[in-house]
């Protein structure tokens, strides 16, 4: 009788090809996972809070609080922080004459980001006018930069009578197309979104980031100083989270608050960099001052971005700007009240 002989390939032991790459690919996110997690605690260390906190409605807020005078409100972009205000000189600049208060935004920085909540220009509006009233801040002056500025116009259309006038820096305020939201929005995907946030999306994010620097302040060169922005502690998975939930909002967000802007009647200031690579300052900036009567407006040729790291001294002038165009209500009702006093 002859034995049968048993195919070689079958006693050989070994993994097939889609289980190996399986393990590959499991392999490769616990390294990227656990390389992230130590640049995050190390961010964290490194960059430690440097403000106070409040707590509203269950919300833990930092924010820096400097100067005195007539309040100035300072309100970042998408993806930042207090320190972005901090380090383009602004906060320096506004200490001599106001009192400043910059807050890290829900989700940003050293502040909490409820998931339970959807974190729209409106929410977080809300959220700000409690903070400001529970630190005594009356009617300040509201400073937006980029995705701020839909806050601060939120803030503006919600509680006019607690805001004196708005400085709006590179906004974007009408819904149109944008091709990187998709690109940008995917750390926000449920399950998915945070599988990447704490994996792939912060390294990938640390290579992108000479270009997106170039983007934000192109054509104009990058100043020096920003070269101290603690970068990892934008790429944190919490903070990349946020970020990637605002971007989607960003269309939606201004398509409902466009529908509102004839409702301002305080002073505007508007100020953008008209080489801008980020938001179209002809069609969101310049567009804004056509529609708003009120409102002052002026570009800066062959500045992208960041106008606030670029011209500080300009948006300074800006916000003087808005404390001037809001100071002859307040000189009229002193009048009036030493003449009723006089009177009496």
């Amino acid at each position: 009788m002859k034995n049968k002989t048993i195919p070689p390939s079958s006693n050989k032991p070994g993994l097939s090809g889609g289980k190996a790459l399986l393990l590959g690919a499991g392999a490769a996110l616990l390294v990227s996972a656990l390389a992230v997690r130590y640049k995050t605690q190390q961010a964290e260390m490194e960059n430690p809070p440097t403000g106070k906190f409040i707590d509203v409605d269950g919300v833990r807020l930092h924010y820096v609080e400097r100067g005195r005078g007539q309040p100035v409100v300072l309100l970042h972009g998408n993806g930042s922080m207090t320190r972005d205000f901090e380090l383009s000189g602004i906060v320096d600049l506004a200490t001599d004459d106001y009192r400043v208060i910059v807050f890290d935004r829900p989700g940003y920085g050293h502040s909490e980001r409820p998931r339970s909540t959807i974190w729209s220009p409106q929410a977080q509006a809300g959220l700000l006018q409690q903070a400001l009233q529970k630190l005594g801040v009356e009617r300040p002056i509201v400073v937006g930069h980029s995705w701020g500025t839909l806050v601060a116009l939120a803030m503006a259309l919600d509680y006019p009578s607690a805001v004196r006038s708005l400085v709006l820096l590179s906004g974007y305020y009408y819904p149109t197309a944008r091709l990187d939201v998709p690109l940008l929005s995917a750390p926000a995907v449920p399950v998915a979104g945070d599988l990447l946030s704490h994996t792939v999306s912060p390294l990938i994010g640390r290579a992108m980031w000479p270009g997106i620097l170039k983007q934000l302040f192109g054509p104009a060169q990058m100043p020096q100083h920003f070269e101290e922005f603690p970068v990892w502690m934008v790429l944190r998975p919490s903070q990349l989270r946020a970020s990637a939930a605002e971007s989607a909002m960003m269309i939606p967000a201004a398509n409902m608050l466009s529908k509102r802007y004839k409702e301002l009647k305080m002073p505007v200031v508007i100020r953008c960099g008209e080489d801008d690579r980020i938001v179209d300052a002809h069609a969101h900036s310049e567009r804004l001052h056509r529609e708003l009567p009120q409102s002052d407006f002026a570009l800066t040729p062959g500045i992208g971005h960041m106008i606030h790291h670029l011209v500080p001294h300009q948006v300074m002038e800006a916000i003087d700007r808005a404390a001037k165009a809001s100071q002859p209500a307040r000189v009229i009702s002193e009048h009036v009240h030493r003449a009723t006093t006089h009177l009496n």
